[in-house]
């Protein structure tokens, strides 16, 4: 994934019981313009000019395009404590996308607008008029995705962004 504008990094924070082995966003370690840390995260200073990929926001459009992206790895059910770890950082949501990821819990029910980690990720950068080439090369699902969500990505885009 090549992309010749500078955005501050997106920090993706993984909580620790999420298996690397699984983690979709994996592939992105080591990728320039990305940073991983691990949860619980020491912070001293406040996160000016990030906005946390959540629920219940304004919309992410590319008028956040220049904002730094803050995006909390795990599942739901261990994303309440991570959320309030970080609830100084404002919310933006995003569009109804639609995950291609088979999920399937047995002990929490994961919310409708819910999307793996890449998905959203992805999603935030189109939005965001980003560069998203490249980004779903390693997720097993990301023709899925982008079948499932093609509409939504024509409206959101236009042309040329490719996976």
């Amino acid at each position: 994934m090549t992309s010749h504008e500078e955005f501050p990094p997106t920090i993706i924070v993984v909580h620790p019981k999420e298996k690397r082995s699984k983690c979709s966003v994996e592939p992105l370690r080591g990728t320039p313009g990305f940073e991983f840390w691990k949860f619980p995260v020491s912070r001293t200073e406040p996160m000016t000019g990030y906005y946390r990929l959540g629920l219940g926001g304004p919309l992410l459009t590319p008028e956040d395009r220049n904002s730094g992206l803050l995006v909390l790895d795990a599942t739901w059910k261990l994303a309440g404590p991570m959320e309030e770890a970080f609830d100084d950082v404002p919310i933006r949501s995003l569009k109804p996308w639609k995950t291609a990821y088979p999920r399937k819990s047995k002990l929490f029910e994961d919310p409708a607008e819910g999307l793996a980690t890449i998905e959203a990720v992805f999603a935030a950068y189109a939005q965001l008029g980003r560069s998203t080439d490249g980004m779903l090369d390693s997720y097993y699902w990301g023709e899925q995705f982008l079948e499932i969500n093609s509409e939504l990505l024509s409206s959101t885009l236009g042309t040329g962004t490719s996976k």
